[in-house]
């Protein structure tokens, strides 16, 4: 009996002992802890795996744009491409025309300009029409009033353009219609009359200074009178536009026969088709004469619809 009583006395402490702190728990507070990692490095199973953050590389990913040689070598083509297409422009360009001489044609100022305006109105009172030269070059419009320019005629083109629209809608008569049928019809002539000048030198063979620039220069001075005769209409009625468009045709007359007499030279070619030599100058006379008995004609063409 002795026996059994210890027996029970010592079972009975050891079933209330703690359990082993070894023992695995069945739920784990996991709302402040951080994902568990493993002995191999990776996330175990069942925890949230968030994306990483992205501050590190926020800064560095603009930076990474420039610094990477494919986005450099990718930049560089493409200026290489837009160059080379520039160069192509202005090579087919220049089989056409020369952009230095055309720039040559806008080296105005604002006393060349001035000086020409009051030629082109008033040219009885010009005496010296010749052209001066430096080393078989002509001097600039800036430097010589008697130098065609192009400048004059573009903007006098662009004048000319709004003032028929102001006159139209100060008839009712004004719409985008009539407007560019105005401006298409005034560009037009202005090809037809250098078309028909250089034909003209071609087929006679006359040796002249003349350019295709000179041509639409003298060929857009008329712009000038245009201006003046459609301003006096509109402010004196048609007994105003008739004395505009009488003086204004003179002038430009007087201008174009003393400006060409320097331009075209006497002298032809040996293949004249059979002319005599006494039959030179009068080709240079009746081309002259011509180009400026055309002046007027236009002048009155484009302008007569406006005035009512």
């Amino acid at each position: 009996l002795s026996l059994l009583a210890s027996v029970f006395s010592t079972a009975k402490p050891r079933a209330r002992a703690a359990p082993p702190a070894t023992d695995s728990i069945l739920f784990e507070d996991t709302s402040s802890a951080a994902p568990a990692m493993n002995n191999q490095g990776y996330y175990t199973p069942g925890y949230n795996m968030g994306a990483p953050t992205s501050d590190i590389h926020a800064g560095s990913g603009a930076d990474n744009l420039f610094t990477d040689p494919m986005a450099n070598a990718a930049m560089m083509y493409g200026s290489s491409l837009a160059n080379q297409g520039k160069d192509m422009v202005n090579k087919e360009i220049s089989r056409f025309m020369s952009v230095n001489k055309l720039k040559y044609f806008f080296a105005v100022d604002t006393r060349y300009v001035l000086k020409k305006l009051m030629i082109l109105m008033f040219p009885y009172t010009h005496q010296d029409w010749e052209v001066r030269y430096h080393r078989d070059t002509p001097l600039p419009p800036r430097q010589d009033v008697n130098a065609p320019d192009l400048y004059i005629p573009t903007m006098a083109f662009i004048t000319y353009i709004l003032l028929a629209g102001m006159a139209l809608g100060i008839q009712k008569r004004f719409s985008p219609e009539v407007l560019g049928l105005c401006a298409s019809t005034a560009l037009v002539w202005v090809v037809i009359e250098v078309l028909v000048m250089l034909l003209s030198l071609y087929l006679l063979t006359v040796h002249s200074d003349l350019s295709t620039f000179d041509l639409i220069a003298y060929s857009g001075y008329k712009y000038v009178g245009m201006i003046f005769t459609v301003l006096c209409g509109l402010l004196f009625g048609s007994d105003g536009y008739f004395v505009a468009l009488a003086w204004s045709s003179c002038a430009l007359m007087f201008f174009i026969v003393r400006s060409l007499k320097m331009k075209i030279l006497p002298t032809l070619s040996s293949d004249s088709m059979g002319t005599g030599s006494s039959a030179k100058p009068q080709f240079r006379l009746y081309i002259t004469v011509a180009t400026a008995v055309f002046q007027p004609i236009i002048i009155y063409w484009l302008t007569s619809h406006l005035i009512r």
